[in-house]
């Protein structure tokens, strides 16, 4: 039994000291050199040695600024990269492009500004990329050029002001996009093209106050739509209905409404859609006009007075009208009766000379 137990001790250090030899000063190497611990290592580069089997690579709060070009191209068989807290501004073309298994990177807090067409090289099977948080300010036609696969981006926390149409285009099967808390002003047509199995669109947070009519048309798929806390006064009614999902439900507090009666007949409209459920209405209140300001939108005796003078108004106008025509059907009979009475008199004078 002596023996056994000895061989086994024998065994384990042979295996511990293979082990370290794959994995780098700093990092731990767990679960049959299958997950990689690198984080708070304070590594300013990647580390040269990562064992070749490795599904997930932690690599988080570090202080790495660069990811060259090949870098994980002993790492092939990685699964789950994470990044996330280090200090990188620089991703070279082709920097993750022999990671053919990869399903998630994490690359939030750092200091990304831009993407670039080779950023995305060699991750067709990604499902998860985390963004947020970091420095970006535009989205081009050919950032996520080949991220045919992804089912969430996450961009929260950007500085994005502007996304060129069809940016997303090339990710038909994006199931979720967070765009939160970044500096967008308005929405067209186009920038959500083929994003047919998009579920969630958060686009709470930024500044937006303008939306073309179409631009949620492609989104056949959507179940949210988060608008809360933007620059929105004013709504169209086209807008809403070009939504055509079974069920979408939509979130639109902490906007500046502009309660005007255009403005309830609106929503009043929207809430008879069946397949649109305005989650918060309740919750929503004015800005404007001065004299309605925190009042709450649904409150249907704000647009009374507006109501009651187009009802006295209409009112009149067919009292008039009635009136007109019952005075000419009365013209029409007294010409009528003259008509017939003339002839006769006629007749009289005749008699009266014989």
């Amino acid at each position: 039994m002596k023996e056994l137990l000895l061989l086994l001790l024998v065994v384990t250090k042979a295996s511990s000291r293979s082990h370290s030899s794959w994995c780098e000063p700093g990092c731990n190497c767990q679960g049959d050199l299958k997950f990689t611990i690198c984080s708070r290592a304070l590594f300013t580069e990647l580390p040269a040695r990562v064992p070749p089997y490795t599904d997930l690579l932690d690599l988080s709060d570090n202080l790495i600024s660069v990811i060259p070009e090949g870098s994980f191209n002993k790492n092939r068989k990685l699964r789950i990269l994470l990044l996330q807290n280090n200090n990188i501004s620089v991703v070279e073309d082709g920097g993750f492009s022999q990671l053919e298994f990869l399903q998630k990177l994490d690359l939030r807090w750092n200091r990304i500004s831009t993407l670039t067409e080779g950023f995305s090289f060699g991750l067709a099977f990604l499902r998860e990329l985390q963004l947020a948080h970091n420095r970006l300010t535009g989205l081009h036609s050919r950032s996520f050029l080949h991220l045919d696969g992804l089912q969430r981006l996450n961009l929260t926390g950007n500085s994005i002001r502007t996304i060129q149409v069809r940016s997303f285009s090339p990710m038909s099967s994006l199931r979720q996009l967070h765009l939160q808390d970044n500096r967008l002003t308005s929405l067209r047509s186009g920038i959500f093209s083929m994003l047919r199995s998009l579920e969630v669109l958060n686009l709470a947070g930024n500044r937006i106050s303008k939306m073309e009519t179409g631009v949620f048309k492609p989104l056949t798929s959507m179940s949210l739509l988060n608008l809360v806390n933007n620059q929105m006064s004013t709504v169209y009614f086209k807008t809403f209905l070009s939504i055509r999902t079974y069920s979408t439900h939509i979130l639109l507090e902490e906007n500046p409404w502009n309660c005007d009666c255009d403005l309830q007949r609106v929503f009043r409209k929207l809430q008879s859609i069946q397949r649109l459920f305005l989650d918060d209405y309740y919750n929503l209140t004015c800005e404007e006009p001065p004299v309605l300001k925190d009042y709450r939108l649904m409150d249907t005796e704000l647009c009374l007075a507006e109501t009651i003078t187009v009802l006295i108004i209409t009112i009149t106008v067919v009292i008039t009208v009635l009136a007109a025509i019952l005075m000419g059907e009365r013209s029409r009979k007294k010409k009528e009766k003259r008509r017939k009475h003339w002839p006769q008199q006629g007749e009289l004078s005749e008699e009266s000379d014989y």
